[in-house]
């Protein structure tokens, strides 16, 4: 005979858990996305902004 290691009242909130778990974790996945697009950026614009510089500062 099988004997049941969790009940349902158990089972239930263990499932909501791990779907709290999962939304956590998509949030800090997006967070971390978004937090590398925005340094992306920031390089990126310090590049040109030193590519300009410099080819201001050949030219003058």
């Amino acid at each position: 005979m099988a004997v049941p290691l969790m009940t349902q009242e158990a089972e239930a909130a263990a499932q909501a858990d791990a779907a709290a778990s999962s939304r956590k974790a998509d949030l800090h996945g997006l967070a971390f996305l978004a937090t590398i697009a925005i340094v992306m950026t920031v390089w990126i614009g310090a590049l040109v902004w030193a590519v300009m510089a410099f080819l201001n500062w050949l030219v003058s």
